[in-house]
């Protein structure tokens, strides 16, 4: 009797499961709200043609299928039109939205392991992941009206992939290591493994890590372009922005819309750099050895797109080059080149295994940055079902291989140099 009054009075412990469901529950309440309160002030605002409530609600819920990579397809762009025309698929994702689902799944992560031991986690991971495709799949059937529909299935799978990153990743940085989060000893098994495979593993896992450290390297270069080229074209986006005459809540969502869609911009840029190029819209192509731009929508962002008359404008091929070189001189510095330890021991010029090893070194490296182009640009490129804005994004084949070229060269350089600039401790010593 006793046990029973203490548990009505602290209450009985919510099961993992349940408690997975509740936090990710709380990650969709909170992103629905801030994906739904822009549209809610549009509509009162009278920026609406539509009347119907519901229907704003419904256009909610399908951004946020958007915002997942959930393609939309758009029946009709008004209450006249035609029903049964299809215009076609929405699959631009704006991927500054996508942050913020990913941001609240990455927190529920973290506080599902904060309450966990290491083997029960996964009954919270589960609980939260089960919830998160039902969730998807009753927002696909509520959001399909007559402008816009989704499939049910890409409704409840699609979101899936944002939501096991952000829990993963969430509940790794709370464990703080692998081994506590699946109770694995990674130091145990690498121990167990003979030296040959050892040095190959680490050499393998620092080539990756020079070609992802490359490849953040030139986006991040790619983002502080962006900026000065908005900066420096500011008055062509303010004009533009001004002659729309959206009012103040038409220019805040306005903006919004464009803040979301400043990642996508990045990669555009970084395409831009390369020589791969980019498309807005069909028969628009913009690289720094071709620019080829059709009529434009009035988006004030799109005013500060390049006109190709630069002077020099090739010489911005070089930043991918430079990034390169970052990638080159991390690599010296972890010290794991043990494919020109391997060379080293069979040919006995020191010069043609360093060559060797480097030229290894630069191949495998680019390989890696080509495959993170090739993502990059996918999850910036998509259409917009409207006119000539069904091609939008870089060409992802010429970047990926502009890419791989460019960084592979500057890995190679990096390396080679490294050496000029770093300190021997040993012989400091």
């Amino acid at each position: 009797m006793k046990a029973v009054m203490l548990r009505l009075r602290n209450g009985w412990p919510m099961p993992l499961a349940l408690q997975g469901v509740f936090e990710i529950l709380q990650s969709v309440v909170f992103c629905l709200a801030l994906i739904t309160l822009p549209l809610v002030a549009v509509y009162f605002s009278g920026g609406f043609l539509e009347d119907s409530f519901e229907t704003i609600l419904q256009f909610g819920g399908l951004i946020w299928l958007l915002v997942h990579g959930v393609p939309v397809e758009i029946l009709n762009l008004g209450p006249e039109a035609d029903p049964s025309s299809v215009i076609g698929w929405l699959t631009l994702i704006p991927l500054g939205l996508s942050l913020v689902p990913f941001l609240f799944c990455l927190r529920a992560g973290r506080r599902i392991a904060r309450a966990s031991y290491t083997d029960q986690l996964w009954q919270g991971l589960a609980g939260a992941f089960l919830a998160y495709g039902a969730i998807g799949t009753g927002i696909g059937f509520l959001a399909n009206n007559s402008y816009a529909r989704v499939n049910i299935l890409a409704a409840a799978f699609i979101p899936l992939i944002i939501a096991l990153l952000g829990l993963i990743i969430g509940a790794r940085r709370e464990a703080g290591s692998w081994a506590r989060l699946f109770g694995v000893d990674t130091a145990a098994y690498i121990q167990r493994v003979s030296p040959h495979r050892r040095w190959a593993g680490s050499y393998v896992w620092h080539v990756i890590v020079a070609g992802f450290l490359g490849y953040v390297a030139a986006v991040g270069i790619s983002g502080l372009l962006l900026t000065i080229n908005l900066g420096v074209h500011w008055t062509d986006v303010a004009n533009v922005s001004q002659e729309l005459r959206p009012g103040p809540i038409g220019s805040a969502a306005l903006t919004l819309v464009q803040l979301s869609f400043i990642p996508n911009a990045v990669f555009w840029v970084l395409s831009w750099i390369s020589g791969g190029g980019f498309s807005i819209g069909t028969g628009s192509t913009l690289s720094t050895l071709e620019t080829t731009v059709g009529p434009l929508p009035s988006i004030p962002m799109l005013a500060s797109l390049p006109s190709g008359d630069m002077a020099h404008q090739w010489l911005f091929l070089l930043i991918p080059v430079a990034a390169g070189i970052v990638a080159g001189w991390y690599f010296l510095r972890v010290g794991e080149n043990h494919l020109e330890d391997w060379f080293a021991r069979r040919i006995p010029f020191n010069a043609l295994s360093l060559g060797a090893s480097t030229a290894c070194l630069a191949v495998f490296t680019g390989v890696v940055t080509g495959l993170l182009s090739l993502a990059g640009s996918w999850l910036s490129s998509g259409s917009l079902a409207i006119g000539r804005l069904v091609e939008i994004g870089p060409n992802m084949w010429a970047t990926a291989g502009a890419l791989a070229l460019q960084i592979g060269l500057g890995t190679a350089i990096g390396y080679l140099i490294a050496p000029l600039f770093e300190t021997d401790p040993v012989l400091e010593g």
